[in-house]
């Protein structure tokens, strides 16, 4: 059933009926939560039936929309109407990283924080003017389709595997962190333990209906995500302001805070580490004063998330799913509109939770600490907790640097911290593991599909039948679901900083490829491959090397004195580690024996300076030219353009009729110009 509109089918002539009725039975349902807790009943009961009974919906639908037709697994059956692909897609879209990890983001950086609001919007900018369209004409179920069609054969399409398979498990580990966070914090279980719990939820919402399965329950999922994330913003801006429009009134609370951390500053207070203590100002550096170096970074990043959010292919695989190019372009729309949403109010939210916390806990006896406070320092994959008091001079008074919460829970404490009803904890709770739940699923689906249908069914066996695409797919996805659960749950990472990895990645291997595989006629088959290798790997070097190298290599090869300023830094800091203490005390005792001037310029290029290192759970990291680990996509997007454009202009252009199909499928009207016939059989 290729490219039909469903018209007649009548689950798709009803939606706006059943989605309607949807949204009306969760109202009546969390009303109904609402009055149980005025009835006494325990908050761990509400927290059991928002999260057991949202996850039911969601396998409900995966395991009505079950299917054996290959065009229904990949692509939805090319049926979904452009407002509930949209729909599907903001749901998709906003991961855990939006949900929870976003407004911890602006909450911990302030201004800073924008750079992700700016550039997740603008990268759906970038989708909707140089690509959607235009992989929608082309007809296929997956982006390495795309790369093997347009460069001739299986080296592109390989190459197209490794970099979704490499973004899209690092994406799907920080969605299952989000997922045990929360069902940690509200089973009352071990991390660990929740990781696999809520791993249930997401395999039986796209296991056996695949892409069908997965765009209505994402439809399901944004309702409910939308509704958690919209309600605790309206309450809060009311107890404030008066006014239930937060995105317009949460100009009063930045007032009160800036004048709140102006009050702290004239005490002699400091913030708590990963926390700016500037809300309100621009490009502020760890003296205070503005930084060159944060201006470049927050626009580096603002770049990296523009072009990885339009490289990411389980972003782009939801335009495969329309009836139409036309209804292709109409779903980024869409798409924009339902993302704005939350968005719009991410600054609000971490605005309001910021200014209860500092007018509630800061300055605060350390006895009288409020009741949340306790329920959140439960014991994080880090071996700290979420949330935790350090006394620093034990006056048994909480200080500004006292008060420690990870970013990633100030979503979901928010309620708690603003004194609001337990239902709406619980509320905000089922909309986070909405999030990260439609993420996970659209990211398993395109890791598995990628591996069925690109590496087993296009490049190993083309005479493979559907029934067995189909099952090897959900192996696939049950073994990469497994793998990406054990990770998240034995090692644990930040939700944004791995999501911002992906999207580096994404950006350096795939962009290039694909701007150029459509706009650029002459590309040539050698071109995109070695233009996508070298932007995959210059990323994902700098990235591992950052991370994890970076003060090892300074020690090798840095300056003295450049050792010794940030091993005392290091050192200095109240929350290290006692590993990390003393590596930086060893570093200090055997600086001395460092020549002066060894590899000096080396040593300056690759962050020679104390404030070129920061600290990241527990490990000094390294910079190029100050460049963020996270930003380092900036490095490798611009290479893989370049490489593609020289090595085009030194190999045998593609055939005419190569050029005239890219000339085709970039004029806006027109029917699907690639499809493969066999999807019509199947």
């Amino acid at each position: 059933m290729a490219d039909t509109t469903g018209a007649k089918d009548p689950f798709i002539a009803n939606l706006n009926k059943i989605y309607i009725g949807y949204t009306g039975g969760f109202a009546f349902f969390v009303v109904l939560l609402g009055i149980l807790e005025q009835m006494g009943v325990p908050d761990r009961i509400i927290g059991y039936l928002f999260v057991f009974l949202t996850i039911g919906v969601y396998a409900y639908i995966g395991i009505i929309s079950r299917t054996q037709v290959a065009s229904e697994y990949y692509v939805a059956g090319r049926r979904v109407p452009a407002i509930y692909n949209g729909m599907a897609t903001g749901s998709d879209w906003m991961s855990a990283a939006s949900f929870i990890g976003m407004a911890g983001s602006l909450y911990a950086l302030g201004y800073g924080g924008l750079a992700f609001i700016l550039g997740w919007t603008g990268g759906y900018m970038l989708v909707a003017i140089l690509l959607a369209p235009y992989l929608r004409k082309f007809g296929q179920y997956t982006v390495p389709d795309f790369l093997g069609a347009r460069f001739g054969g299986n080296w592109a399409r390989g190459l197209g595997v490794i970099v979704l398979i490499t973004a899209s498990f690092v994406y799907v580990v920080a969605q299952i962190v989000g997922v045990g966070i929360i069902t940690q914090r509200f089973l009352e279980v071990s991390f660990l333990t929740a990781v696999f719990l809520g791993l249930g939820g997401i395999l039986v919402c796209s296991m056996l209906g695949g892409m069908r399965a997965v765009t209505w329950t994402q439809v399901a999922q944004y309702i409910i995500l939308i509704i958690a994330y919209l309600i605790p913003a309206i309450l809060m801006s009311v107890k404030i302001s008066g006014v239930p429009i937060p995105q317009l009134m949460y100009g009063l609370a930045l007032e009160r805070i800036e004048v709140l951390e102006q009050g702290f500053r004239a005490a002699g207070m400091t913030p708590p580490p990963g926390v700016t203590g500037w809300h309100t100002a621009p490009f502020i550096g760890p003296n205070g004063q503005f930084s060159l170096n944060a201006a470049v970074n927050f626009f580096a990043l603002i770049f990296c998330l523009m072009v990885g959010t339009a490289a990411l292919p389980h972003v782009l695989m939801r335009y495969f799913t329309t009836p139409s190019v036309r209804e292709a372009r109409a779903s980024v729309a869409w798409s924009l509109f339902f993302i704005f949403l939350l968005y719009f109010t991410a600054p609000a939210y971490a605005a309001f939770g910021k200014l209860e916390i500092y007018q509630t806990v800061i300055g605060q006896p350390i006895a009288n600490l409020p009741e949340w406070i306790k329920n959140w320092q439960i014991i994080s994959p880090y071996g700290t907790p979420w949330v935790n008091i350090v006394d620093v001079n034990r006056d048994g008074i909480v200080q500004w640097g006292d008060f420690r919460i990870h970013p990633d829970v100030v979503v979901l404490a928010t309620p708690e911290i603003a004194g609001l009803p337990y239902v709406i904890a619980g509320l905000v709770a089922a909309g986070g593991l909405a999030a990260a739940l439609s993420t996970a699923d659209g990211l398993l689906l395109a890791l598995a599909n990628a591996l069925s249908h690109d590496v087993y069914y296009k490049m190993i066996n083309r005479d493979a039948p559907t029934a067995r695409r189909l099952v090897i797919s959900r192996v696939l996805l049950l073994v990469v679901a497994l793998a990406a659960a054990w990770t998240a749950g034995s090692m644990g990472a930040d939700i944004l900083f791995l999501v911002a990895w992906a999207f580096s990645i994404a950006a350096g291997g795939l962009f290039a490829a694909l701007v150029m595989g459509v706009w650029y006629k002459k590309t040539t088959n050698a071109a995109a491959c070695w233009g996508m290798a070298v932007g995959y790997l210059v990323t994902f070097f700098y990235l591992i090397w950052s991370e994890f190298y970076g003060l090892s290599f300074m020690q090798t090869f840095g300056t003295k004195e450049a050792i010794l300023r940030a091993a005392t830094a290091t050192a200095a800091l109240a929350t290290a580690s006692p590993e990390l203490k003393a590596y930086a005390a060893g570093l200090v005792a055997n600086a001395a024996a460092i020549q002066d001037g060894t590899l000096a310029w080396f040593g300056a290029l690759f962050g020679g300076l104390p404030t070129d290192h920061v600290v990241l759970r527990g490990r000094v990291v390294g910079r190029l030219w100050g460049l963020n680990n996270i930003s380092g996509g900036v490095l490798g997007v611009p290479l893989s353009f370049l490489t593609i454009y020289l090595v085009s202009k030194f190999t045998t252009a593609p055939s005419l009729a190569m050029q005239n199909f890219v000339e085709d499928i970039r004029i806006p009207r027109g029917g699907v110009r690639l499809a493969d016939r066999r999807e019509a059989v199947d």
